[in-house]
């Protein structure tokens, strides 16, 4: 009998045991037949005067500072197929988690703006590709499959200085997981500005058997001139120096060309699998350039047997037609599926670290 995991077109039509259920404000634990029977919640006051159960009477939750929030607490086995999130704060001022099969430590840790690939919050980001959309406006929708076999927990905390209003929902099944199933992770860097002659790191330190699956990246330009001609590195099962894979420019590997330009001017695109936007400030006070871009590794997932590091080169042009190594601020998240157990991830920054200015 079909499991119900790898949903897509040409499976539609097969039947499957596995159980759908889903979490929200309305339905906290996501159990059978308990969703809209709040008496308590931010919409209780609209619905005062309708009457009874059943009229939208917890639509959200409210974060308050240093507030966390359990938004998840799932008996498996079972796999989360949807995420929706809209956020009422900044892309940086929640952090969201997910904690697989009861380990101590996040598997996913990142700002939620950047795990949405929409980290320049109030600023909204249009993408339409398969892994993730965000669509108008701040819907934030994530379709990675993250199974697991005995536990799923995920969290948000309000790392920020403002109360945030989040509405959300998590669509997953419950089923038995195959014992080929990896885990989904998920990590969050950032370092501005980028080290003088030193490649930015994406992610390292990755120990088990996996696969890498995307990268979201957010570039400031501390210079005027093109600043993407960096090359991308994956280092896996005992490579030293040199990496096994190596691409050709920052601009190659989102999978555009040329700069991103035409007639000077950068051209954004939302795909399948990549995309590219510049993000463009309404004041010319907030004029430095920076930019906001995805590459998904669906079709073509980095496959590693025993460790993997990937860096990114942040590399422009001196005027003498030479290299010019790059002091730019930079952060990704990483995404990759690998076997249990995982090594800790290094701690994150404080808000004020985290925070675009």
């Amino acid at each position: 009998m079909y499991n119900g995991l790898g949903s897509d077109l040409s499976s539609l039509s097969r039947l499957s045991d596995a159980q759908s259920r889903s979490i929200s404000a309305e339905n906290f634990k996501g159990e059978k037949g308990k969703g809209g029977m709040a008496t308590e919640g931010t919409g209780a006051y609209p619905a005062s005067d309708l009457g009874g159960l059943g009229w939208k009477v917890s639509p959200s939750i409210v974060l308050q500072p240093g507030e966390l929030f359990e938004i998840a607490d799932i008996e498996g086995p079972g796999a989360i197929k949807h995420i929706w999130i809209t956020s009422g704060g900044t892309g940086r001022d929640t952090i969201i988690r997910f904690y697989w099969d009861n380990c101590e430590y996040p598997s996913v840790e990142c700002p939620i703006g950047d795990f949405f690939a929409n980290a320049f919050l109030p600023i909204h980001i249009p993408i339409n590709s398969l892994a993730v959309c965000n669509n108008s406006v701040r819907g934030f929708n994530c379709y990675w499959e993250m199974p697991f076999r005995k536990h799923c927990k995920i969290t948000l905390e309000n790392v920020g200085p403002k109360r945030a209003y989040h509405y959300y929902q998590i669509d997953y099944i419950l089923t038995e997981i195959p014992d080929d199933c990896a885990y989904f992770f998920a990590q969050f860097r950032r370092e501005n500005p980028v080290k003088y002659k030193t490649d930015y790191t994406i992610i390292d330190n990755i120990k088990g058997k996996g696969h890498y699956v995307g990268t979201y990246m957010t570039w400031g330009a501390n210079n005027n001139g093109w600043w993407g001609e960096g090359e991308i590195k994956f280092f896996m099962d005992g490579d030293d120096k040199f990496p096994t894979i190596c691409g050709t420019g920052t601009e190659d590997y989102f999978c555009g060309a040329y700069c991103f330009m035409e007639n000077d001017r950068y051209l954004d695109y939302s795909t399948a699998y990549s995309g590219f936007y510049p993000v463009r400030y309404e004041k010319e006070a907030q004029g430095q350039q920076r930019f906001s871009m995805y590459r998904w590794h669906i079709t073509d997932p980095v496959r590693f047997e025993k460790d993997l590091r990937v860096t990114m080169q942040a590399l422009g042009w001196r005027s003498n037609t030479k290299y010019l190594a790059l002091q730019d601020d930079v952060s990704s998240v990483a995404y990759w599926y690998q076997t249990l157990p995982f090594n800790k991830f290094p701690t994150l920054p404080t808000y004020e670290f985290l925070e675009i200015i």
